[in-house]
């Protein structure tokens, strides 16, 4: 699918967040450990989503949508053999499978995990963690070879070697059926962490210090109910609103935007001169999340003071990053934006000067972002990146002129029918073939 654009139209209206992709994706990996029906509700219908189903389905999963709605219905006895490798070899989520498989089969093999093509990105981070708990894991060709001994499979202290997401869901999966007290250290704290740690209670699992880096996690020998998931909605999607109102001087109002998720991301865009109002929070469908509606009205942007770079929650969202440089291209002033984590997704920045933008790498972490500059169309490839690809199409919808973006597969990776929901806010988009 490609998408043609006529830029600077008018973006006015209001939007709704959807339920979080990577919320969806633990969750998705979460309910392998149960032997009843699981139902995630107001489950995205993204392709990131359809790969990890098609993964499921491949091991004998049952899967059906009632609506919004996705059920689940594990098999009886778990087989790999017939595993779709092609589907699990482009989502980085399959890594999330290992902690949950780890208490139905003794030995088994996954790809190595794929998705967003943004330089190195290590497997080792899952490797300590799933080790400490006694599976033994080993990487070849492309390969995750693991094997699970009852006997050394064992509650433990671990201290993570990173603060990542999914290392962290990997080893809350291992500890929730090894029973007696596992102790995660200096792990992710992040919405999608705790949006499991949820789910798992629901099944059983007695868990402490969600919301922080340590988490105590009961576990318990068998999990077997009917149960519900519910993925709360999605910061890094209300950030693509925010900054498509903040480049294209927009009148948009944000529903069900997760506040604690976004605070950071609110300063810092508040800093730069954005004029943006908080209704009364409220509290999601999941009982969890707090919402709150954003009103954002046409502004004049400057560049910050001090540069722009993500933190661990309940810092600015790596994810969330990269939605700062297309309002940058229009803020007067140079913004330096430090994406410190990948070794190369800062590289994907520089597309926008495709369409008229002034970024300059100093490295492969830094880029300087120079404005205001008029944006004009052009024909763009998406970069295999989920954030970069959509940072572009952010650009097109505020440069003169009719830009086409090809192969945006990467784009319906993460959000479901875009460019349809962008036209009832004003946007000039089409998808064609």
């Amino acid at each position: 699918m490609n998408y043609r654009i006529q830029g600077r139209r008018p973006i006015i209206g209001e939007v709704t967040v959807n339920t979080s992709k990577n919320a969806a994706m633990g969750l998705l990996c979460a309910a392998i450990l149960n032997k009843g029906k699981t139902t995630i509700k107001h489950c995205p219908r993204i392709e990131e989503v359809n790969r990890i189903l098609e993964v499921l389905v491949s091991m004998g999963f049952a899967a059906s949508w009632s609506g919004k709605d996705l059920e689940l219905v594990p098999p009886s006895s778990f087989d790999l053999t017939n595993l779709d490798r092609a589907a699990a070899e482009k989502t980085r989520s399959v890594g999330m499978m290992i902690g949950a498989l780890a208490h139905h089969l003794p030995t088994f093999s996954l790809p190595c995990p794929g998705g967003c093509k943004l330089g190195d990105r290590s497997f080792s981070a899952h490797v300590h963690a799933l080790q400490k708990l006694g599976i033994e894991i080993e990487q070849r060709d492309g390969v995750c070879e693991f094997e699970v001994n009852a006997v050394q499979k064992h509650a433990a202290e671990v201290v993570m070697t990173e603060m990542s997401d999914t290392a962290t869901i990997n080893a809350l999966l291992v500890a929730a059926m090894i029973p007696g007290e596992t102790i995660l250290k200096f792990c992710s704290a992040n919405y999608q962490v705790q949006d499991v740690c949820f789910f798992l209670q629901t099944l059983g699992v007695a868990i402490d210090g969600i919301g922080t880096t340590t988490l105590v996690i009961h576990g318990v020998d068998e999990i077997r109910q009917d149960a519900i998931a519910i993925p709360s909605e999605d910061p890094i999607e209300a950030m693509f609103f925010l900054s498509l109102a903040a480049t294209c001087k927009g009148a948009l109002t944000i529903r069900r935007a997760p506040i604690d998720f976004l605070e950071i991301e609110l300063l810092k865009l508040e800093e730069m001169g954005l004029k943006v109002s908080r209704g009364q929070k409220y509290v999601g469908e999941n009982k969890s999340v707090v919402l709150v509606d954003l009103i954002v009205e046409p502004s004049e942007l400057v560049a910050p003071v001090e540069k722009i770079a993500a933190q661990p929650y309940p810092g600015l969202n790596i994810d969330n990053l990269p939605f700062f440089v297309p309002p940058a291209t229009q803020a007067k002033g140079r913004t330096l934006i430090h994406d410190w984590v990948y070794e190369s997704r800062a590289f994907y920045y520089a597309e926008l000067n495709k369409l008229g933008a002034d970024v300059v790498l100093a490295d492969p972490h830094r880029a300087y972002v120079t404005g205001p500059t008029s944006l004009s169309a052009a024909d763009i490839t998406c970069p295999p990146a989920l954030r970069p690809a959509t940072i572009i199409l952010i650009g097109m919808l505020a440069a003169e002129g009719e830009s086409i973006l090809r192969n945006v597969y990467p784009i319906n990776r993460g959000y479901e029918a875009l460019h349809e929901r962008l036209k009832l806010i004003g946007a000039e988009i089409e998808a064609f073939e």
